[in-house]
């Protein structure tokens, strides 16, 4: 695993927004037989609870930056001062250009500050951060805004049920200051990319790119869940063991790399891929399993490339020493000891669709004006 550290950036505030839409996993039973004991073990075992999903007229975008106005407003930041834009996400609203442009005009963030897009998933937040604390340790960057987010849960269907329960959406807004006196943070991370296909969408890009047939595309499993061209595919197995191989090491590792023990962290915020694998992950690695909270899976669901910043968002006390351990897509994984002293925690809240946002056929109309010149 590669190593780093930097000093003189400090995390100052953070906020989490997820969609108004919740699904209980209790007005589901009907997969599960309509047997409530099965519905029982499995919120036993797995943790199943809560999930937000964002509508159809509901982007990362949308979220990303209603998450940062809030943020802002609460912290009272001045937004001419921010001058490093990062905007970690997997869901674009548009194929090109990047999200991280959209959030920028849509802030009205001055025209001087750096804007920079990462395309990653559950080990998304920590790199970005890595890659936020690279730039500004230096002093080039004073203030950085960081969105990271995603909406998994959108184009799953709910008949799917190996991942359907698991996958809710959210958006999270960081802010990192250059500051002299900040404690030194550390990083951890690490890819395996010759198993790039065990969590892989496998439609839409450039190397089997959509066709109008691929959307009545239907494929029913065994035990009758259902996948389609427009949701991904996950090798739930082969991606538990990877999980187990690579996230307990990563705990320690990251520890080690920070010189703390277990004793010293306040918090392991843990992606949550679901409560079992949480759970398995504190065990093997032998750390504290009340500071390792596994609720946040059962109130929000895996939030993906956010998972971390929820599980810091749902913290109702303040924090010192934190690890962050995130794992997933690439496979990829990293790792973050940080000293979270004095950072304003905005906690989550609820992202309320304008109702005034242009329909489907609104926008398309918009864009065949905008290409016969018609519109500006």
């Amino acid at each position: 695993m590669a190593t780093a550290s930097f000093k003189n950036t400090r995390m100052i505030g953070i906020k989490t927004v997820v969609p108004e839409h919740c699904v209980n996993i209790d007005d589901e039973l009907r997969y599960f037989e309509n047997n409530p004991k099965k519905l029982s073990r499995a919120k036993k075992m797995m943790g199943y609870g809560r999930r937000y999903i964002a509508d159809d007229n509901t982007t990362v975008t949308d979220m990303a930056v209603d998450a940062a106005e809030i943020l802002m407003a609460e912290m009272k930041i001045n937004r001419d001062e921010i001058d490093l834009l990062i905007f970690v996400n997997q869901n674009p609203d548009y194929p090109r250009p990047s999200d991280v442009c959209l959030a920028h005009g849509r802030l009205n963030l001055k025209k001087a500050c750096t804007s920079l897009q990462i395309n990653l998933g559950c080990s998304g937040y920590v790199h970005a951060l890595m890659t936020a604390a690279g730039l500004m340790s230096s002093g080039a960057f004073k203030l950085c805004l960081l969105l990271c987010g995603d909406n998994p849960a959108h184009d799953i269907s709910v008949d799917n049920r190996k991942i359907a329960p698991v996958f809710g959406d959210a958006v999270s807004a960081t802010l990192l200051k250059y500051d002299c006196n900040a404690p030194e943070s550390f990083f951890v991370t690490g890819t395996n990319g010759k198993k790039w296909d065990k969590i892989i969408h496998p439609f839409g890009g450039q190397a089997l790119p959509f066709k109008k047939e691929d959307f009545d595309f239907r494929i029913h499993d065994e035990a009758g869940n259902v996948w389609t061209a427009e949701q991904g595919l996950m090798k739930g197995e082969d991606v538990f063991n990877f999980t187990m191989d690579v996230a307990p090491a990563l705990l320690n590792d990251t520890m080690k790399a920070a010189n703390w023990t277990a004793e010293d962290v306040d918090l392991f915020a843990i992606h949550q891929a679901n409560k079992q694998i949480v759970e398995a992950i504190v065990f093997k690695a032998e750390i504290p399993a009340q500071k390792a909270p596994v609720e946040t899976f059962s109130r929000y669901a895996n939030n993906s490339v956010n998972s971390v910043a929820t599980v810091l968002c749902d913290q109702k006390r303040d924090l010192k020493k934190v690890v962050l351990c995130s794992f997933g897509i690439g496979l990829s994984w990293g790792g973050a000891a940080l000293d979270l002293s004095g950072m304003y925690n905005g906690g989550i809240s609820t992202y309320i669709s304008p109702k005034a946002k242009p329909t489907r056929e609104q926008q398309i109309q918009h864009w065949i004006n905008y290409f016969k010149g018609d519109e500006k």
